[in-house]
């Protein structure tokens, strides 16, 4: 089932945005340091989930549970969710001030059935209508890092809709975030009570000590003059509206890869392999044919690698912010066409194994130096595994979702990992969202099901 009715203006009614603060914010106001890794991903993440009616009646204010659930239990925790970004001038870095300028909420009502929207884990744009970006913010001072959109559709059915700066913490802390405000509304209080949101453990070593080449990161500079989806806080940021606009000229695709279709994969790989890396490689060949036209060109997939237990010590538990690196495996153009799939999934593999806490503090110290981003560029991309992440399971008290899952940006660069189904709550091995030129999108649909 396509898309049958995109959302339009007409189609969804939104309330005034009110803002949501903590009470127990620290007095006076406390600033948190942004580790080197936070300051390279600054940019917002956007996601939806639908729910269907929920069955004792729309006599259930699904506004007010969600308003009440995180101005009066969440933010007492999550207080720094209230807060800001500013760019310190003095040390050139981006840091979280605990301003409680609050977390912008708003309700709205649609004129459609969810029924009328369709599969709705087709990539759809015009969801945007259904999350709440502030467009007019025009400086960090006035951007929140944490918007909430409720909408209630004719049929009963609802949605929340997210958009999370992901400088503040990474898919993993977001989702233990919403399955504490799930079960807040499910009226069981906090799942994860112990919340650490000190950095200080991933702090650059004085001196850096560079140890290794991370071509997986861009110099400033080079970033600066190439496309990419990632943000550093040395440029003035550009506002949200621009930095996450979808593309005219790209096509979205959502592609189904069945339990078959994966096993066949790891069989073709001649070697022991995850799930993970085997349909990563896949997805590196048959972009690279896509994308590349000279054969004598590095081709590079990029992925983030979880340090918390990578580390020594251990990041300590309930850490809040981003402990992921990027990793990136790396080859040319022809000897990704013309070697076996195993030599693909072997590349993709020892770029996994090379994060070790040695690699890992020189990534952070490199960051220190160069004010880096990770290298989306020259035809590049980056993979990031979704359906690792609890999405599916989040309920406010009225079920788990239909679908949760990404909103459609302007993050070209960017090729996620889902649970994979219908759209309409049936689950089945793994779908992979993609965003293409066109022109580029018609060869990767020709090449990607060759098994």
């Amino acid at each position: 089932m396509e898309i049958s009715v995109p959302i339009s203006d007409h189609d969804v009614k939104r309330e005034e945005p009110v803002p949501l603060i903590s009470s127990r914010n620290p007095t006076p106001a406390v600033t948190i340091y942004l580790s080197n890794i936070d300051q390279t991903v600054a940019f917002p993440v956007e996601t939806i989930f639908f729910y269907k009616a929920p069955i004792i009646g729309e006599t259930v204010d699904i506004f007010e549970i969600i308003k009440r659930s995180v101005s009066e239990v969440l933010l007492v925790s999550y207080y720094f969710l209230a807060g800001r970004l500013n760019y310190n001038l003095h040390n050139k870095r981006l840091e979280l001030v605990c301003n409680n300028a609050g977390v912008m909420f708003t309700a709205a009502t649609s004129s459609l059935s969810l029924e009328e929207l369709g599969n709705l884990s087709l990539p759809n744009p015009s969801f945007q209508h259904l999350i709440l970006r502030l467009e007019g913010s025009k400086s960090l001072a006035e951007t929140p890092v944490f918007t909430i959109q409720v909408t209630r559709f004719k049929c009963g059915g609802f949605a929340v809709g997210f958009v999370t700066n992901h400088s503040i913490m990474d898919g993993r802390s977001a989702a233990d975030m919403f399955e504490n405000l799930g079960a807040i509304c499910r009226g069981e209080g906090m799942k994860y009570q112990d919340l650490n949101i000190d950095r200080s453990c991933i702090r650059a070593r004085v001196p850096p000590q560079i140890k290794f080449e991370h071509a997986e990161y861009t110099k400033l500079a080079d970033a600066t003059s190439n496309t990419t989806s990632f943000t550093s806080p040395v440029q003035s940021p550009p506002p949200i509206s621009e930095l996450i606009e979808p593309s005219e000229n790209h096509d979205y695709k959502l592609l189904s890869f069945s339990p078959n279709m994966i096993k066949c994969l790891k069989e073709k790989a001649m070697t022991k392999c995850s799930t993970f890396e085997a349909i990563v490689a896949h997805l590196w060949r048959t972009r690279t044919r896509a994308v590349f036209d000279d054969p004598t060109r590095n081709s590079s997939v990029l992925f983030a690698v979880d340090i918390r237990a990578k580390m020594s010590p251990p990041l300590p538990h309930g850490f809040i912010g981003n402990a992921v690196i990027t990793a990136s495996a790396s080859a040319s153009v022809v000897d990704l066409s013309k070697k076996p799939f195993s030599f693909c999934v072997r590349m993709v593999q020892e770029a996994i194994e090379r994060v070790t806490d040695e690699y890992v503090r020189s990534v952070i110290d490199w960051l220190e130096v160069y004010k880096g981003v990770p290298a989306t560029v020259d035809g590049n991309f980056f993979v990031s595994a979704w359906w690792k992440l609890p999405f599916h399971e989040l309920d406010f008290g009225f079920g788990k979702p239909i679908y949760g899952g990404p909103v459609v940006s302007g993050l070209n660069e960017f090729v996620l990992l889902l649970s994979g189904g219908d759209g309409m709550g049936k689950k089945d091995g793994i779908s992979v969202w993609i965003t293409l030129e066109q022109e580029k999108m018609e060869k990767f649909l020709r090449y990607v099901f060759e098994m």
